[in-house]
C-alpha cells in the first residue's frame, strides 16, 4: 500500500502541473486580490478546492442519487459559486447584497472580497482533472459503492499531491500582486479584475472553452505519467485494490508476455498491451454487459456483430487524454465501415455529471464522434474488462477474439495496419502477403521527434526550423526539406515542405492529417506522380502501390498538412 500511496501522490503532483488544472489557474494565481494580501488566504483557497474535489469525487454521485438529484448539479453549483463571488467582487453593491444574509449567521460568509474557503470548494466541483489509473481507480470503485479505508488514505494522498503545486501558484501569485503598486494602491479596481477573471473562468469551464489548450499535453509529461502509472508493481497494487486476482484477467494464458500468444493458452490483456504492434491472441472478448443506455445505434451485442471486426474504445467525454484520440476513432470509423469495421465508444463516467445521457450526447456532437456509444455508467463492462485508464482499446477479429489491446494515447500507426490487416484491406490481408515481396521491407517509421526514425539532416530540434533536402538518404531513411515545425507525435509542413524516403516495400503508407495537397514521385520512375488529397483527421493513406522496388520516394506537401508514420507492405 505504500507504494501505491507514493504513486498516488506524485501522480496528483503531475496532474497538477499538466494543462488540465488551466481552467482553475486564473483564479488560483489571483485569488489574493480580492483582499488585502493575506499570507494565509492562498492556504485557505487551496484547502476548499482539494477538500470538495476529495469529498465529492468519493461520495458525490452516490449523494446525488440518493437525494435524487441531478448528476450534474454540483458542477453547475461550482460554477455558480465562481459566478456569485465574481460578480461581488466586480460590483460592490451586488457583494453587499450576497453579504447580508450572512451577516448575522456563523457560517463561512459569502461576502464581497470572496471568502478564500466558499470560493476553494466551488473550484474543487469544477476541477476536472486528467484521469490515470490512479484517479480511474478512485472513481471507478466509488461509483461502484467499494470505498474503504485504503481508498479514502489513496484519494487524500492524491490531493496533497494536486494540493502542493497549486499551493505554489497561489503563493507565487500572492506574492507577485503584493509587489506591483498599482495592486495595492488601486484595491477596487483589481477586485473589479479579480472578479471578472472569475466570472470568464465560470464560462470558460461551462463552455468548455479551454479544451483545445487543455490537450497540448507536453510530451515529456505524458511520458513521466506513463512511466510512473503503468509500472507493473502500481498496476498490480490497483488489481488488489480493486479485487481484481493476478491472474483474473480475461484471456489469461502462457504465452510469453508481450508477444503472439502459444499453442498453450491466450495472453492476458496487460501482456498484450505490452506489445501493441502485432496481433496477438488475448483471448475472447468478454461480451457489453450492465449499459444503461446507447446513442446513436440499437444496443449491440458482441455476439451480434460476429464476422465484423470491432474497436471497443473507454472514454469519458471531459477527460483530454481521450479527446486527443477521438480524430484517429472517427477517422477509422469513416474510412473502414463499408470494409466491416465498427467502432464502439464505451462511455464509462469519471465524474458525476457525465452520468447525464444529454450530457454526452452533446458532448459526444461538440467533439465529433458519429459511431455507436455504449453508456456504462454503472461500470459493468469496465470491470468485465478489468479496465484501469482513459482512454484505452481493445480490437477484436471476426471471430470475437481481441487481438490488440493498448491503454492510453499513441500507437495509432500500429493500430491502423492491425486494423487494415484484420480487414485485408488494400492488398494486405491477413495472412496473404507474399513473403518474396515483403521480406526485408523498410520498418515502420515514425516522423515526430518523440520516436523519429534516421533522418537524414543531422540534427533536428522540436518546433520550426528550415531543412535542407537530401536526394538519396541512406536506406530506411528520410530527409526533409524547406520549412518544418516538428513536434512530439508529427511533423506539420510548412513553406516549401519536401520529404524524401529511401524505402524498399511493395507499399508505401503515410499517416496524414489536415487539409491540403501531397504530391509523390520517384527518383526511379520519371514517369510516377501521384496526388494525395488529405482532408480531415489523421489517417492512412497510400502513397505507392505495386511490385516491390528499392527507391526513393519524393514529397511534395501543401502547408498545414501533420505527417505521423510511414508503414510498408
Amino acid at each position: 500500500m505504500t507504494t501505491l500511496l507514493i504513486v498516488g501522490f506524485v501522480s496528483g503532483l503531475v496532474t497538477a502541473i499538466s494543462p488540465c488544472v488551466l481552467p482553475v489557474l486564473p483564479v488560483v494565481l489571483t485569488t489574493s486580490v480580492a483582499r488585502q494580501p493575506s499570507r494565509w488566504r492562498p492556504f485557505v483557497v487551496i484547502g476548499g478546492l482539494v477538500l470538495s474535489f476529495g469529498t465529492f469525487t468519493l461520495l458525490g454521485g452516490a449523494l446525488l442519487s440518493l437525494l435524487n438529484l441531478p448528476q450534474d448539479l454540483l458542477r453547475w453549483a461550482g460554477i455558480a459559486v465562481l459566478v456569485v463571488v465574481g460578480l461581488g467582487l466586480a460590483w460592490p453593491r451586488f457583494g453587499h447584497i450576497i453579504e447580508a444574509p450572512f451577516v448575522r449567521a456563523r457560517m463561512p460568509r459569502l461576502n464581497r472580497d470572496g471568502n478564500g474557503f466558499v470560493l476553494g470548494l466551488g473550484l474543487g466541483l469544477v476541477f476536472v482533472p486528467c484521469a490515470g489509473p490512479i484517479l480511474a481507480s478512485i472513481t471507478v470503485l466509488a461509483a461502484t459503492a467499494r470505498i474503504g479505508p485504503e481508498l479514502v488514505v489513496l484519494t487524500v494522498a492524491y490531493c496533497l499531491g494536486v494540493a502542493l503545486p497549486l499551493l505554489g501558484f497561489a503563493i507565487a501569485g500572492d506574492r507577485i500582486l503584493a509587489r506591483i503598486r498599482l495592486v495595492r494602491e488601486r484595491t477596487r479596481l483589481m477586485r473589479g479584475i479579480a472578479g471578472a477573471v472569475m466570472i470568464a473562468t465560470a464560462l470558460a469551464i461551462a463552455t468548455n472553452a479551454v479544451e483545445p489548450l487543455q490537450r497540448l499535453t507536453p510530451q515529456w509529461l505524458n511520458a513521466v505519467s506513463n512511466r510512473i502509472e503503468q509500472d507493473a508493481g502500481v498496476q498490480a497494487q490497483i488489481d488488489r485494490l480493486a479485487g481484481h486476482g493476478p491472474d483474473s484477467l480475461a484471456g489469461q494464458g502462457s504465452g510469453d508476455s508481450g508477444g503472439p500468444a502459444t499453442s498453450g493458452g491466450s495472453l492476458t490483456f496487460d501482456e498484450c498491451a505490452q506489445n501493441p504492434s502485432v496481433l496477438a491472441d488475448c483471448g475472447p472478448a468478454p461480451e457489453l454487459t450492465g449499459l444503461t443506455g446507447w446513442l446513436g445505434s440499437d444496443p449491440l451485442t458482441l455476439a451480434g456483430l460476429r464476422g465484423k471486426v470491432v474497436l471497443l474504445d473507454f472514454w469519458t467525454y471531459s477527460c483530454i487524454n481521450c479527446q486527443r484520440t477521438l480524430p484517429y476513432l472517427t477517422g477509422w470509423a469513416d474510412t473502414y465501415a463499408a470494409d466491416g469495421l465498427v467502432v464502439i465508444g464505451v462511455h464509462s463516467p469519471e465524474f458525476a455529471f457525465e452520468r447525464v445521457e444529454e450530457n454526452v450526447a452533446d458532448n459526444a456532437a461538440r467533439l465529433g464522434v458519429q459511431y455507436p456509444i455504449a453508456l456504462d455508467n454503472d461500470f459493468a463492462t469496465w470491470q468485465a474488462y478489468h479496465q484501469r485508464f482513459w482512454p484505452a482499446h481493445y480490437l477484436i477479429d471476426a471471430e470475437g477474439v481481441v487481438r490488440q489491446v493498448h491503454y492510453g494515447e499513441g500507437a495509432y500507426a500500429e493500430t491502423e495496419s492491425l486494423i487494415r490487416e484484420l480487414l485485408g484491406v488494400d492488398g494486405a490481408p491477413a495472412g496473404s502477403a507474399d513473403p518474396a515481396l515483403t521480406s526485408g521491407r523498410s520498418p515502420e517509421t515514425y516522423v515526430g521527434l518523440d520516436r523519429m526514425g534516421m533522418v537524414d539532416n543531422g540534427t533536428v530540434s522540436s518546433g520550426r526550423g528550415v531543412y535542407d533536402l537530401s536526394a538519396e538518404p541512406p536506406r530506411d531513411a528520410f530527409s526533409l526539406g524547406g520549412t518544418w515545425d516538428i513536434q512530439g507525435e508529427y511533423a506539420r509542413s510548412r513553406a516549401g515542405a519536401r520529404l524524401n524516403y529511401h524505402f524498399y516495400a511493395a507499399q508505401v503508407y503515410l499517416v496524414l492529417g489536415g487539409e491540403g495537397t501531397a504530391t509523390v514521385t520517384s527518383a526511379g520512375d520519371p514517369g510516377y506522380r501521384k496526388v494525395v488529397q488529405v482532408t480531415g483527421p489523421p489517417t492512412l493513406y497510400t502513397l505507392y502501390d505495386g511490385a516491390a522496388r528499392d527507391d526513393v520516394l519524393q514529397l511534395k506537401l501543401s502547408a498545414g498538412l501533420s505527417a505521423y508514420a510511414f508503414t510498408f507492405g
